[in-house]
């Protein structure tokens, strides 16, 4: 008969999440995980197998968390579909700013998307979801006229994806709030600025007679089609 657990598995599971956040998984030794967890190695390969099996685990525990904290936001229909873009910019930048752990996803992608195929499914299928959550606020917000770019909503929502991956890596570089917070305005005016006043100089005509004659310069060779 197996021995009962005798060890709160969701708190160790949340431990280990840190851990990886933290170094990454390649840089997480088992013993990292047991001074994390306060398990011993036997405890922690009877109860999660192996390190890529807890890994895997704490990636979808951490997907779920952040999920369920910016997902509320941006299906949140009580508020203009602009607004809960620029909420989720929010939330992304308003962490601790000395946290330098960036994010697991973003840090996961990097280090292990080419070469972990569960792990990159686990993440792949993570961004669908976030792309199509997004997508419908600014699909929202274009209709309510708070979003004005002309783009569709699709190419928005994966540019917006970028910017907050770029949030990420920024802030792990040592981005201060002030710098993040420029970042977040230009994305904004990207979505929702009006659009400005043509130049000038492009509404003038093209002069319709011969160019007056001067001095002839050498002809240019033509440009390579690339």
């Amino acid at each position: 008969m197996a021995r009962p657990r005798t060890f709160d598995e969701d708190r160790a599971l949340d431990a280990a999440m840190h851990a990886f956040w933290e170094k990454g998984y390649e840089a997480t030794s088992t013993q990292d995980l047991c001074d994390a967890t306060g398990l011993g190695r036997s405890s922690i390969y009877n109860a999660f197998a192996s390190k890529h099996d807890l890994f895997k685990r704490a990636l979808a525990r951490y997907i779920e968390t952040m999920n369920a904290a910016q997902f509320a936001v941006l299906e949140d229909e009580s508020r203009p579909g602009a607004e809960r873009i620029r909420t989720l910019f929010a939330m992304v930048i308003g962490d601790d700013p000395d946290d330098r752990r960036g994010c697991l996803s973003v840090n996961s992608v990097v280090e292990l998307a080419g070469r972990d195929p569960e792990a990159a499914g686990m993440l792949e299928r993570d961004t669908a979801r976030r792309l199509a959550v997004m997508r419908a606020a600014l699909e929202a917000g274009q209709r309510e006229g708070g979003i004005t770019s002309s783009r569709d909503a699709g190419s928005l929502a994966r540019f917006v994806n970028a910017v907050i991956a770029g949030l990420r890596v920024s802030g792990q570089g040592g981005a201060g709030r002030a710098t993040l917070e420029a970042i977040v305005a230009t994305a904004m005016d990207a979505l929702t600025a009006e659009p400005g006043p043509a130049d000038p100089a492009s509404r003038e005509p093209a002069p319709s007679g011969p160019e007056p004659a001067g001095p002839s310069a050498p002809d240019r060779p033509s440009a390579p089609d690339r």
